[in-house]
Formats: structure tokens, C-alpha cells, sequence
């Protein structure tokens, strides 16, 4: 290999190791969380569990702060929302929409869940935790406002419901507390909780005329 060809292998090698060194790091992290809380876990403990030493932990991922900021964007990030965000901006039928957004709230649920939890947790004692929740609550409820308002065009709101209330109402049955009360407080099922909430929804926005 010639001297110029030698160091962007050199370069995209080094990348591979450092993004790998921080997948590692994030998936020790998340389960320590889930498993002990934010507070409990030290940097030190994160940094066995990935087989790296601490400083590499703050290097490659912002130590405890940085990788919970990380778990949050990647969350808020996640692709099957991203691609039910463009189906939703698509459908016709006000039923189709409630399904999107029913089945957006379960992969979350499902997939984001535990770090979900840490992160509300965690959020009231640490402005890090705070602004990282935020960041992903915005970009969630901007898909909500993105329903309300495909349900205002294709004429499904029911009477004395505009975007803004409908808006509000998504959040309140897809928000973070309704689902974690239905299956953490009551212990239903993910798809039990899930299925009551769209059912609920609908209700509660749609014209009689519309459908659910």
C-alpha cells in the first residue's frame, strides 16, 4: 500500500474502533441504568463493563452526562418513527393516522422504554438529563402536532376540536405518563395499554362521521 493510500486506511480504521468503543460503552451504560439507576452507576463501573478504561469513557462519550444525552438522541432518533412520521404526512383515512401514531408510541415503548424512564428520572436532579429530555420531547411531540394537524385536513377533527386541542389531547393519551401508568402502575400489556389509548383517542377527537 503506497504512503497516501496507508493513511486514510489509517484514518477510517481508527473511526470504526472509536464508533464501535462507543457502541460498546452505550450498551454497558443503558444496561447499568436500567439496571441501578443514573445515580447509582459510576463512571468507573460503566468503563469495566465495556472493557475500556475511564478516560476513555470521557473521551469517546462525554462521561455519564454524554452518554445519556447519546441514549436520549438515539431514542428520539429511532428510524421506525422517522419513517411513520412520513406515512402519517400521507394518509387518508383518520384511522390510519391513530394507527400510526398507536404504533409509534408501542415501538417506543418497546425499544426506548427503560431508557425512557431513566432519563425522567434522572431528569428533575440533573439540568443535563433535563435539557436531553426536552431535546427528545419536542421532536416526539412534533410528530403528534404533525397528526393533529393531517386529521384537521382531511376534515376527521370532531366539532369544537382544533389542531391546538387536538395537539394536547395526543399527548395526554401518547404522551410518556399515560402509557407508563396503564402498564407500570396497572400492569397491562404494552399492546393492551396501547390499543385502549388509540381506542380513547379516537373518541375523544374524531367527527362520528370520520370512522376510527
Amino acid at each position: 500500500m503506497s504512503t497516501t493510500q496507508a493513511g486514510p486506511a489509517r484514518r477510517s480504521r481508527r473511526a470504526g474502533y472509536t464508533a464501535a468503543t462507543h457502541r460498546s460503552i452505550l450498551e454497558a451504560a443503558r444496561r447499568l441504568f436500567r439496571e441501578r439507576g443514573y445515580f447509582a452507576v459510576k463512571v468507573e463501573e460503566v468503563a469495566r463493563a465495556a472493557r475500556v478504561s475511564p478516560a476513555t469513557v470521557y473521551a469517546v462519550a462525554g462521561g455519564k452526562a454524554g452518554l445519556l444525552r447519546s441514549l436520549m438522541r438515539l431514542c428520539a432518533a429511532a428510524p421506525a418513527v422517522t419513517a411513520n412520521l412520513e406515512l402519517i404526512d400521507r394518509a387518508g383515512d383518520p384511522g390510519r393516522v391513530l394507527d400510526l401514531v398507536a404504533a409509534t408510541t408501542l415501538d417506543m415503548r418497546r425499544e426506548w422504554g427503560d431508557v425512557l424512564r431513566v432519563i425522567m428520572a434522572t431528569a428533575p436532579h440533573e439540568p443535563d438529563a433535563a435539557a436531553s429530555l426536552a431535546e427528545a420531547t419536542e421532536r416526539y411531540r412534533s410528530g403528534l402536532r404533525l397528526a393533529a394537524q393531517r386529521l384537521a385536513r382531511i376534515g376527521a377533527l370532531r366539532s369544537g376540536v382544533d389542531v391546538a386541542h387536538a395537539d394536547a389531547l395526543l399527548w395526554f393519551y401518547f404522551g410518556y405518563s399515560s402509557l407508563f401508568t396503564l402498564v407500570d402502575d396497572l400492569h397491562w400489556s404494552d399492546g393492551e395499554a396501547v390499543a385502549w389509548l388509540r381506542t380513547a383517542a379516537a373518541d375523544a377527537l374524531l367527527a362520528p362521521a370520520a370512522g376510527a
